[in-house]
């Protein structure tokens, strides 16, 4: 077993404090999701650091509006917003083919999360199409971009729902079997790990790593779909009451560590939680890695059933 990293930061860290000392200048991230949420805090955070950040985004009002608070609150004028809908696959070609020049830090951080059983028009269930197949894309039509950074790295932003399913290639958009919103979730969440896994090995010569995390429990518009009941039950199933929150500062810290923690220069393919590489296998409702995330023979196999269904 590689050694595990650890870092002087942990649950209760935020964002600011992992990049205190970092300084990003010339570099350039694009964070998915920027506009809401754990992205918010995690582009602002960048953008502190110096660099030149792109907001990946649906809503280009919302977008627009967090440009300028982002600004007011950094001093730093160079933050972006562009149109990204990772749903629509023409949406992120457009988004590809208009970057120029090198590509420092990408963040995949936008999703959908225990939605109603929805298709995109190629008839890919919809937390996956959106949560893997879309930053899939994204990805590797930026490949060339990351390369041309020099040590790139991505940032995975995946969940401990991965410990509810492993991708289930005899029938990952649910043809088949009856669909559950949470297994659905779970699936795109372990893709977003096994991606990491497979990018790291394959860009290892381009200089690029990749690594995936759970960012912890936050109250955000990701759980729009999900009801306050639902939220007391998984929060009694998982250890009741003292179950805490993170705030959005806190859950962006780990995103930042992997983006730009010294600590994790040339490391690639591993989860991190609460500002650490998680323990595999010891899984309890918030922590840990599953071992089929990180399955290398999984993620050789999700990647060529990616760029199959992305071919049509």
């Amino acid at each position: 077993m590689t050694d595990r990293i650890t870092t002087p930061f942990d649950a209760e860290s935020t964002a600011a404090q992992v990049i205190a000392g970092i300084d990003l200048s010339g570099r350039r991230a694009v964070v998915t999701g920027g506009a809401s949420g754990i992205g918010i805090e995690t582009a602002r955070a960048l953008a502190s650091a110096g660099a030149e950040v792109t907001l990946a985004v649906r809503n280009l009002d919302a977008g627009e509006q967090t440009s300028a608070d982002i600004i007011a609150s950094t001093g730093n004028k160079q933050v972006f917003v562009a149109p990204l809908d990772l749903a629509d696959q023409s949406s992120v070609a457009a988004f590809t083919a208009g970057w120029d020049g090198p590509l420092h830090i990408l963040v995949n951080n936008a999703g959908v999360m225990a939605s109603p059983l929805m298709r995109t028009p190629q008839g890919w269930e919809m937390q996956f199409a959106t949560n893997h197949l879309g930053h899939f894309a994204l990805t590797t039509g930026l490949h060339r971009a990351l390369a041309a950074a020099g040590g790139a790295r991505i940032v995975s932003v995946s969940s401990s729902a991965h410990h509810r399913s492993p991708v289930v290639f005899d029938d990952i958009h649910f043809e088949h079997r009856s669909y559950e919103p949470w297994l659905a979730y779970g699936q795109s969440k372990t893709a977003n790990v096994l991606f990491a896994v497979e990018a790291s090995t394959r860009w290892a010569d381009d200089g690029i790593t990749a690594n995936a995390l759970m960012p912890g429990g936050i109250r955000t518009n990701l759980q729009r779909y999900i009801s306050d009941e639902d939220l007391d039950r998984m929060r009694a199933a998982a250890g009741g009451a003292d179950l805490k929150w993170k705030t959005p500062e806190q859950g962006a810290a780990t995103s930042i560590l992997v983006a730009t923690s010294p600590l994790l220069d040339g490391i690639g393919g591993r989860y991190f939680e609460d500002c650490n590489q998680a323990e595999t296998g010891q899984l309890s409702a918030r922590n840990g890695v599953a071992e089929y995330a990180l399955d290398p023979e999984a993620a050789t196999r999700l990647w060529q059933v990616s760029v199959q269904t992305l071919a049509g």
